[in-house]
């Protein structure tokens, strides 16, 4: 029974892993088919079409993309840490320029409508979570892809930069689900209430978001799916610590 053990953990492991990009692509589609088919297709023309991008590109970059990046130290567990360390870095960058696309067009609609910027709890809560993703990207890069800092402060903002990326993940959630309870509210108010099929989809799509963000968080606590520890990095780590901080190698 024990022998299964592993093998058992690793099956769950992968439809863990399998559950949350189903989750995730199935979000994205019906965002696009929201946007697509009920709110009348999407453009870059500040009309209501490119408004249409806001959504589909902060449900892509900010959530998919964003918990997507946090989850490959789960997945390439094995695999040499700069490799997934660029990854990491790479995926959050392009999450990062898909957010800003869709802010972007956001800004625009609101300018050629004349509607006014910044005033509903959404758009509060969204500003804050892509400053703090900014914040968080330019940091990881000078502490980890190219560090800056010693390895002690590595070591203690290790943590901290853990915790950020699923806090906002979190807040990229639950901004969302404020974004999608305001569309509703300002486009069918008269029959959101009678279950009319554009309002269910987009309820749909706030639960589908609520349990990708369950099941990327189960990932990424448990502790038996973290990466095991590398003698070959740790070696390597301790040997450029000492090294850098004035003192002698232990190993050869």
């Amino acid at each position: 029974m024990d022998e299964l053990s592993p093998s058992h953990g690793g099956s769950v492991f992968a439809g863990l892993v399998g559950a949350s990009q189903v989750l995730g692509l199935v979000s994205i589609v019906l965002t696009g088919v929201w946007m697509g088919h009920y709110r009348g297709g999407f453009a870059w023309d500040g009309s209501a079409q490119e408004f249409n991008l806001h959504p589909l590109c902060m449900v892509l970059g900010l959530i998919f993309l964003h918990g997507d990046a946090i989850l490959v130290y789960r997945v390439f567990r094995n695999e040499a840490k700069k490799h997934v360390k660029l990854l990491h870095g790479i995926i959050h960058l392009l999450a990062l320029i898909i957010s800003i696309v869709g802010v972007v067009a956001v800004f625009d609609f609101h300018r050629a409508a004349k509607i006014p910027d910044m005033y509903s709890l959404h758009s509060w809560c969204g500003m804050a979570t892509l400053i703090l993703f900014c914040l968080q990207w330019v940091l990881g890069l000078l502490f980890f892809l190219f560090p800056v800092a010693s390895s002690w402060l590595r070591a203690t903002y290790l943590p901290i930069h853990v915790f950020c990326g699923l806090t906002l993940l979190v807040m990229a959630i639950g901004t969302s689900l404020l974004g999608i309870t305001e569309k509703l509210l300002f486009s069918i108010t008269a029959t959101y209430s009678l279950f009319a099929p554009e309002g269910v989809l987009a309820n749909i799509l706030g639960i589908l978001l609520l349990l990708y963000g369950v099941v990327l968080a189960y990932l990424i606590t448990r502790e038996e799916y973290r990466r095991p520890p590398n003698p070959e990095e740790e070696s390597l780590s301790i040997h450029f610590k000492n090294l850098t901080e004035g003192g002698v190698p232990t190993t050869p």
